[in-house]
């Protein structure tokens, strides 16, 4: 399945791009959003970031064919400071992991495919699930499962996956999961396996702690008028950024506007979108695999 980006013209409008502008896109992938903000670039320049050489490869492809007004730094978004010095006008971060890692069988980040227990978004990475599941406690296992997956049976699964190591593959995860849920929790709705396949990926790629760690950054690194978009997938990223952006931003439009900051506060930053923005009913049918996105934009006064 080809990568389809998802809430793009709710990104792209959003950003309110400005043909001279300098935006960043932390999460290229296979330049879904990159390619549209290249396209509204003239003497502008995009920088985008993926630790995924495969997308890295694919993206120059597609963005060579508009212009060449950008550059790709194969890095983690969070490092972005090291290469961008000066405030910028936009910054973009898709929370998603692209449609490719999860339809290539080798990467193993989908429970539907049986595949090798890797999940790793940079295969420089040392790190992968398989040695998560086959070498963590039980207590670590418990926790990671809870933690980033808000997985109700997490003791169970983490202790029916310490009996049964070796784990190898997607599958004998899947069936360690399916035999630690009651037959209540597998005729719900959805794969019994999602909340568990999620919290190891986020663990793997230390997803959480990277948006923490970057969101004040991606803040200030944003010159007057310079918006920050950011799209997620889960409740524990929106969260995240909801608190964020609430704790430094008042709402456009609201005669209570201050009323998240102390009175005496200087307010630096503005919610460009009170309500989180969703897919719309068209979007979902077109890729069902947006629907748990969820946008939030800011911008700074």
């Amino acid at each position: 399945m080809n990568h389809i980006p998802v809430l793009k013209d709710e990104a792209i409008k959003l950003l309110n791009i400005k043909p001279s502008g300098v935006y960043l896109d932390f999460t290229l992938g296979r330049a879904g959003h990159s390619k549209e903000i290249l396209k509204r670039l003239t003497t502008g320049k995009l920088i985008a970031f993926d630790l995924d050489k495969d997308a890295i490869k694919e993206s120059k492809i597609i963005l060579d064919k508009i212009s060449h007004n950008y550059e790709i730094i194969h890095s983690n978004y969070c490092d972005f400071d090291k290469y961008v010095k000066d405030k910028v006008d936009g910054i973009l971060i898709d929370l998603g992991v692209s449609s490719p890692q999860f339809d290539d069988p080798s990467r193993g980040f989908s429970y539907k495919v049986d595949a090798p227990l890797d999940m790793r978004m940079d295969l420089d990475n040392k790190v992968t699930a398989k040695e998560l599941v086959n070498s963590l406690s039980l207590n670590e296992l418990t926790k990671i499962l809870r933690d980033y997956g808000e997985e109700k049976d997490a003791f169970k699964i983490a202790n029916n996956i310490v009996k049964s190591r070796p784990i190898e593959t997607t599958f004998e995860l899947v069936n360690i999961i399916k035999k630690s849920k009651s037959n209540k929790e597998l005729n719900k709705k959805g794969h019994p396996a999602k909340q568990t396949f999620q919290a190891l990926r986020i663990a793997v790629n230390d997803e959480l702690n990277s948006l923490a760690f970057v969101l004040p950054k991606a803040l200030k690194a944003l010159k007057k008028d310079g918006r920050l978009i950011i799209i997620t997938f889960h409740s524990l990223e929106d969260r995240m950024v909801k608190q964020a952006f609430n704790k430094v931003a008042k709402v456009i439009g609201n005669r209570n506007d201050d009323y998240q900051l102390p009175s005496k506060a200087k307010i630096e930053y503005a919610l460009l979108n009170k309500d989180v923005i969703i897919p719309n009913i068209k979007e979902l049918e077109n890729n069902p695999r947006s629907k748990s996105a969820k946008l939030r934009g800011i911008k700074k006064l």
